[in-house]
């Protein structure tokens, strides 16, 4: 009972964040309301499930504080009938609230077990439209775009613009762009044309995108 009642206070408090930096969208407000996010997180860390800390994961990993993770997905403007693109699936947290959001979404770490667990876990919830692969996110996946969106949850040394191609028109990426060892700008980068329409929505801090799949873990 008593983490039942930690899970809404720290959906409650989270909210209220939310709120105070503007009216977040009803659809996504339902959407993280529906993914409880303690299932995404180890025991360790469910008390802090809903703050806005990174949080450590398997394979040494860390997924993202939920307010940034709320600030990609409102700025991402996903619709019902949208294909996404997720690099970096983590826990698999954010794939399954845009898989509530959309038609189909694609997630892909290169680590396997992470793959693992995502796929798992979308199943316990009963979500059938979020697909988890183990593969190199750094080139994205050539071969199965057009994708509606594309967010990324590490860092490019400068604009991807290799990814021109996977977005369908007028399609969003948001993605950090910036040095490895320094602060990135989250750019949301639409596509015009054959070329990207960049704007920086924030300041952040992660690491850069490795390239290949983990041997091991």
């Amino acid at each position: 009972m008593n983490s039942m009642v930690d899970e809404r206070e720290g959906f409650a408090a989270f909210l209220l964040r939310l709120r105070a930096l503007g009216i977040p969208p009803k659809d996504l407000v339902s959407a993280m309301e529906a993914t409880p996010r303690k299932l995404f997180v180890p025991a360790s860390a469910q008390a802090l499930a809903w703050s806005d800390r990174t949080l450590p994961i398997e394979c040494g990993e860390a997924i993202e504080g939920v307010d940034l993770q709320a600030a990609v997905i409102a700025a991402l403007e996903i619709e019902p009938g949208h294909r996404v693109l997720e690099i970096g699936t983590g826990s698999g947290f954010t794939a399954a609230v845009m898989a509530r959001l959309a038609a189909r979404v694609v997630t892909v770490d290169r680590y396997k077990t992470l793959v693992t667990l995502a796929t798992q876990r979308f199943s316990m919830l009963g979500i059938t439209n979020a697909f988890a692969r183990q593969a190199d996110g750094l080139t994205g996946l050539p071969g199965e775009g057009p994708f509606d969106r594309i967010v990324v949850w590490a860092a490019f040394e400068a604009l991807p613009r290799g990814f021109v191609d996977q977005l369908a028109t007028n399609g969003i990426m948001i993605a950090p762009i910036g040095p490895s060892e320094d602060e990135q700008q989250l750019a949301k980068l639409v596509k015009t044309g054959s070329r990207f329409e960049r704007e920086d929505i924030a300041t952040v801090r992660l690491q850069p995108l490795v390239k290949g799949t983990a041997a091991v873990l």
